[in-house]
């Protein structure tokens, strides 16, 4: 059980490490936020597709129309993540998109408790509390409210609530859908939307410096072929919600990324907000509901 427990810890602590990037390549790649999308997701799938069809030797694995269905599904919720959360930023503040954005554990908990009877335990909640707490505490000062931030607001809730659905079918799936076809599927869809979104909404792909590309390429191939695979890895050995809550690290690694990297300075605020996310993480990992079983 403790060798199992390490490989978990390891596997969530890889992938919320590598999304954390993300805010570094973001920030380092001159293009609109779609367009960013958009490449990250369509360099993921053409990464991954090929590896998947030298792996299964081209045959595809055999699913239940109800599998294809949420499969889709999860395609759309993912693409929704990225284009909701990228469009909030232009009506509200970063910092209120980003607590809003960061709601899924919420989401989570109560989808999972209607559907499956899944109860979490007091410190459970508190450690949800606590780590959401940090965020808020991380964002203070940059929240807005006027008519577009409201609009804003809830174009991040609902991206929230877009991530937090994607983790749950990726948990209910892992008995019937092995991990590669269904990353490989659901990147390409989220791809094909993103890039359709992206051409209607008329920004070009091209054009942009040799630096930006090589942040894009940087972009799939760290905080989504690495980092997201490896939280959809994690989602099938315990629930979406302790997954959910682990990517609340996401911010405190971007924090240190980008002291390492861009030479950004950490604030007391965000250090206070960041030890309040970790503890809320480690309470929520320590305290996970019993019935919550790994299977490595």
């Amino acid at each position: 059980m403790l060798v199992t427990s390490v490989k978990l810890y390891l596997t969530l602590l890889l992938g919320v490490v590598s999304v954390s990037f993300a805010a570094v390549f973001i920030r380092l790649a001159d293009a609109p936020p779609l367009v960013i999308a958009a490449y990250r997701m369509l360099i993921a799938a053409a990464v991954i597709t090929p590896f998947y069809m030298i792996r299964s030797r081209g045959l595809p694995q055999k699913l239940l129309r109800q599998d294809v269905l949420l499969i889709l599904l999860s395609s759309v919720l993912l693409a929704f993540h990225f284009g909701l959360w990228i469009t909030s930023l232009e009506y509200t503040s970063i910092a209120s998109s980003v607590v809003l954005a960061t709601s899924h554990p919420v989401f989570v908990a109560v989808i999972s408790y209607f559907l499956w009877q899944e109860t979490l335990n007091r410190k459970t909640v508190m450690g949800i509390a606590v780590a959401l707490g940090g965020v808020a505490i991380i964002n203070y000062g940059g929240f807005a409210l006027s008519p577009d931030a409201i609009f804003g607001n809830m174009l991040a809730l609902l991206s929230a609530a877009a991530v937090g659905i994607y983790l749950i079918i990726g948990h209910h799936l892992k008995e019937r859908v092995r991990l590669l076809p269904y990353i490989s599927a659901v990147y390409g869809g989220a791809a094909l939307i993103l890039l359709a979104v992206t051409l209607i909404a008329g920004y070009s792909f091209t054009g942009y410096s040799a630096n930006t590309y090589l942040m894009l390429l940087l972009l799939a191939l760290v905080p989504q072929l690495a980092g997201h695979s490896l939280l959809n890895h994690a989602v099938r050995l315990v629930s979406a919600t302790i997954v959910s809550v682990a990517i609340l690290g996401e911010p405190v690694g971007a924090i240190i990324l980008g002291y390492i990297i861009l030479g950004e300075g950490i604030t007391i605020i965000e250090a206070i907000g960041s030890i309040l996310i970790l503890g809320g993480i480690l309470t929520v990992i320590l305290y996970r509901p019993k019935t919550d079983i790994i299977k490595m």
